[in-house]
């Protein structure tokens, strides 16, 4: 396989990951803030093609779970009768897009049985269904603070590599002391400084804004570089010549040969944010409960008995990783195409 072809292979199940928590009240199976503290740290429901006798189910099916007498945790199947899963079916309400309320979801079983893919955490609540939704969470967070960074790189990149003099000294100035600042203990510091009891949505936002001011210096200096070559480029010497402004050359000449950057950079950051999100949410300085963010999924973990005995609990790791995966194979290729020129 050539690296376009893997490039392809990852381009598409980073597709499929972000489809999948785009519409994650359609995928969910059940209400991520419902819990049920009749089924804490469920193991991951088993899907079944052959009951107890030996028959063959061309519905996969499942059975009823049920706490085993005087077991701390422990369950087992009530073999008694199976529950098939069922598609397109009826449930909790959510919101499509923000504006339309629906309640049809990808499937189902019918109660009493349940179906946990992914187990339940310690207060009952489906981890499947809170992977999705606190996806939503961290790849959002993740995108709006590349979105910011790429917007300051640009500013400052194109500033800077443009007019050079004093403005390209004083910001490569400030880039060289971005890059040498550690961003994890940098962002700790100043989450730790601002205040602590904020609304979820105030939070989100400052989580982004946060995230996204400290990381612009090396995508900056990047797009200096570019800038600086493309404003040597005889065409635009000959475009000047006839009376062009600037603004006409940077946005016709210049700015094109800074796109292929932006989209490496765009693929190596948002991932980088996304776990920077992860990381806060894990410690506490994030979103905090009922709102699901893969940071405080994972914050379950700082606990012994959650980290030693359930394994499913890592799940959210596995989602992190495999987005981050995706991003990076798909950053390897941008950065190829740019090497290659065809870019």
């Amino acid at each position: 396989m050539t690296s376009r072809h893997k490039a392809m292979v990852a381009a598409s199940l980073l597709l499929a990951l972000h489809l999948a928590i785009l519409f994650a009240g359609f995928m969910a199976p059940s209400d991520p803030t419902s819990q049920n503290r009749d089924f804490p740290l469920v193991p991951p429901t088993s899907l079944h093609f052959v009951d107890g006798r030996g028959k063959f189910h061309i519905r996969p099916f499942v059975y009823e779970t049920e706490p085993v007498p005087e077991g701390l945790h422990e369950y087992r199947e009530n073999h008694a009768h199976e529950y098939p899963l069922h598609f397109f079916v009826s449930g909790f309400p959510y919101k499509v897009a923000g504006l339309i309320t629906w309640h049809r979801h990808l499937f189902g079983v019918q109660a009493p049985a349940q179906i946990f893919l992914a187990g339940s955490d310690s207060y009952g609540r489906d981890q499947f269904s809170r992977i999705l939704y606190g996806g939503q969470i961290s790849l959002a967070a993740g995108m709006l603070a590349a979105g910011i960074s790429l917007l300051l790189a640009l500013l400052v990149g194109c500033a800077s590599g443009f007019y050079a003099g004093w403005i390209d000294e004083s910001a490569m100035r400030l880039a060289e002391l971005f890059l040498v600042l550690p961003w994890l203990y940098l962002l700790l510091a100043i989450r730790a400084f601002l205040p602590l009891h904020l609304s979820p949505s105030g939070t989100f936002f400052l989580l982004v804004a946060v995230i996204g001011t400290i990381g612009w210096a090396r995508p900056a200096r990047l797009i200096r570089g570019v800038v600086l070559s493309a404003k040597s480029r005889k065409y635009v010497t000959a475009s000047r010549c006839f009376g062009a402004s600037d603004a006409y050359i940077l946005r016709r000449h210049v700015l094109p040969h800074t796109y292929g950057i932006l989209l490496t950079q765009a693929a190596l950051l948002v991932p980088q944010y996304v776990i920077a999100e992860v990381t806060l949410s894990f410690l506490g300085l994030g979103l905090s409960e009922p709102m699901p963010s893969w940071g405080n999924l994972l914050a379950d973990l700082q606990q012994y008995n959650v980290l030693v005995s359930y394994w499913w609990m890592f799940a959210p790791a596995l989602a992190l990783v495999l987005v981050s995966l995706g991003y990076l194979a798909v950053a390897d290729a941008f950065h190829q195409q740019l090497q290659s020129g065809s870019m």
